[in-house]
C-alpha cells in the first residue's frame, strides 16, 4: 500500500510539473511574466522565490498539499490590474501565435517527457517473455487460424509489412492495436527442425470489441507467452495436495487432452468441472523422470459468476525471458515512434468513445492509475518508467481534447481567433468554459465509477 502511495505521488508529481513547466518555459521565452509556478492545489506546503531568475521574472514556486495538479499563473489583464510598464509583458497583449505556442508547450512537454522515457527504457533495456505462444483459447482466433501453442513469432505487421518482434508484450502491444483498429496481424512463425519459416494471419478485423480488456485477448486466443506445465508450490490442505501431486511434478495429458504449457494446464484445470460439481481426471505426470498417474480432483470455486476448478498449487513455470535493449540512435527513434503510436491509438480510442464504437468502461482514474502505479514500481524501475511515458502521453493528448477547460479548448478559441481575426466574446466564453467543465465532470465521475468497479466490483 505504501509503495501504491509513493508510486503515484511521485508519478503525479513529475508529469504535472514537466506539463506546467512547458507553459512556463515557452510564456519566459515569449516575454511574458509568470507570477506563480504550482505543481498541486490547496494549502501549500513549500514556496520559494529563486534568487536568479530570467529578466523581468519574480516567480514564486509553490508545491501545493493536493497533487491532483497544478497550474502557471502569468500576468493578465483579464485577471487584474496592470501597471503600464508592465504590459508588454501581460499574457493577454501578446501575439496570438504566442499565446498559442504557450497553451501547446504544457501537453507537447509530456508527449516529450514520453519519447525521453521510452527512449531510457530502450537504452538501459527491459527483461520480457520471448515471443513464443502458449497453447491458444479453444474456439478462438489463434486457434481457428492454426495456432496450436509453442510457435515462435519472429516477425508481425499489418498489410504485409512485416517487422521483427522483439518479445510476447511487443507481440500482445501490435495485437492490441489490430484489434482496436480492426486490421488483420500477419505473423511469421519460426521453423523447427530444419523448416522453413511460415506466416500466419490472425483475422483481427472480424473481432468485435469495444473493450481493451482481458476479454478481448481470450477471444483473440493468445493470453499468456509459452510456460512449462510444472506444478509449483502446493498448498496445505488443498485439492493438489489430497490427489498427490508435488512440486516439480510436470503434466503431460489430463485425460485425453495432451497439456503443452502452463498457460493450457490452467485452463484445463479452469473447465474440470460439472455444473457445481468438479470432474476427477486422470493426470499423467513426469516425476524424476518417471511417468506417474494420479486421479486428481479439483475444488469448485465460483469467479465472476461461474464455476470454476482450482487445485490449490502455483501452475506453470517462468517463461523464458530475452532483455530488450536498443542502441544510441536507435533507441531514440523507436521511443519516437512508440509516442506516436501510443498518442494515435489514444485518439482513436477517444474519438471512438465519442461515437459509442468503444465502451466508456476504457475510460480510467486516479484509482485504477495508483493501482498501476504500485504494480509497475513492484516490478522494477524500467516498468515503472513505461508506465510514467503512457500516463505521460495520455496526460498529453487528454489537454489537446477540444474541450473549453483544456489547453485544447483554447487553442480552439485561437483557431477562431485566426480564421475570423477577432476573438471568442466574453459571453460566449463563459458559456463553453461551464459547458466543459460539466463535460469534465460528468467523465471523471464515469473514469472513478469505472475505478470501483474494477478494483472491487
Amino acid at each position: 500500500m505504501l509503495l501504491t502511495v509513493i508510486a503515484f505521488v511521485v508519478a503525479l508529481g513529475v508529469l504535472i510539473a514537466v506539463h506546467e513547466y512547458g507553459h512556463y518555459r515557452v510564456a519566459v521565452a515569449c516575454g511574458v511574466k509568470v507570477e506563480r509556478f504550482s505543481v498541486g492545489f490547496g494549502k501549500a506546503l513549500l514556496r520559494w522565490t529563486p534568487k536568479r531568475q530570467h529578466p523581468g521574472q519574480s516567480t514564486e514556486f509553490v508545491i501545493g498539499a493536493f497533487p491532483l495538479g497544478g497550474y502557471v499563473k502569468m500576468l493578465d489583464e483579464r485577471e487584474g490590474p496592470v501597471a503600464p510598464e508592465e504590459r508588454h509583458r501581460a499574457f493577454n497583449t501578446q501575439p496570438l501565435r504566442s499565446r498559442a505556442a504557450i497553451v501547446a508547450a504544457g501537453p507537447i512537454a509530456n508527449l516529450l517527457l514520453a519519447v525521453v522515457l521510452y527512449t531510457a527504457v530502450n537504452w538501459i533495456g527491459v527483461l520480457e517473455p520471448v515471443a513464443k505462444l502458449a497453447r491458444p483459447v479453444a474456439a478462438s482466433l489463434a486457434e481457428a487460424a492454426g495456432l496450436r501453442g509453442g510457435e515462435h513469432i519472429t516477425q508481425a505487421g499489418f498489410d504485409g509489412d512485416l517487422s521483427p518482434v522483439q518479445s510476447f508484450e511487443d507481440l500482445r502491444w501490435r495485437m492490441t492495436r489490430g484489434a482496436l483498429d480492426g486490421h488483420d496481424l500477419t505473423l511469421e512463425i519460426a521453423g523447427e527442425g530444419g523448416q522453413a519459416a511460415r506466416k500466419v494471419v490472425l483475422p483481427l478485423s472480424r473481432l468485435e470489441t469495444r473493450d481493451a480488456d482481458p476479454q478481448m485477448f481470450r477471444k483473440i486466443g493468445v493470453l499468456a507467452p509459452l510456460t512449462r506445465p510444472e506444478i509449483g508450490e502446493v498448498m496445505a490442505g488443498s485439492a493438489a495436495e489430497r490427489s498427490g501431486l508435488r512440486n516439480g511434478d510436470v503434466v503431460r495429458t489430463i485425460g485425453t487432452t495432451a497439456i503443452v504449457d502452463g498457460q493450457q494446464l490452467r485452463e484445463v484445470i479452469r473447465a474440470s468441472v460439472d455444473g457445481d460439481q468438479p470432474r476427477t481426471q486422470a493426470w499423467q505426470l513426469v516425476r524424476g523422470g518417471q511417468p506417474l498417474t494420479l486421479d486428481v480432483k479439483p475444488e469448485v470455486r465460483e469467479e465472476g459468476g461461474a464455476k470454476v476448478g482450482r487445485i490449490g498449487a502455483f501452475v506453470g513455470t517462468a517463461p523464458e525471458m530475452v532483455t530488450v535493449r536498443q542502441g544510441v540512435v536507435d533507441g531514440v527513434w523507436r521511443g519516437v515512434v512508440r509516442t506516436w503510436e501510443v498518442s494515435a491509438l489514444t485518439v482513436r480510442m477517444m474519438a471512438k468513445m465519442v461515437i459509442g464504437e468503444v465502451s466508456l468502461k476504457n475510460l480510467s482514474g486516479p484509482l485504477t492509475i495508483a493501482d498501476y502505479a504500485g504494480k509497475s514500481a513492484s516490478l522494477g524501475f524500467t516498468q515503472y518508467l513505461v508506465f510514467l511515458a503512457l500516463i505521460s502521453v495520455s496526460l498529453g493528448v487528454l489537454n489537446l481534447m477540444p474541450l473549453p477547460v483544456l489547453d485544447g479548448g483554447h487553442l480552439m478559441y485561437y483557431l477562431w481567433e485566426g480564421l475570423t481575426g477577432k476573438s471568442v466574446s466574453d459571453a460566449w466564453m463563459e458559456r463553453l468554459q461551464r459547458g466543459g467543465v460539466a463535460l469534465l465532470l460528468v467523465m471523471m465521475s464515469v473514469a472513478l465509477f469505472n475505478d470501483v468497479t474494477r478494483l472491487f466490483g
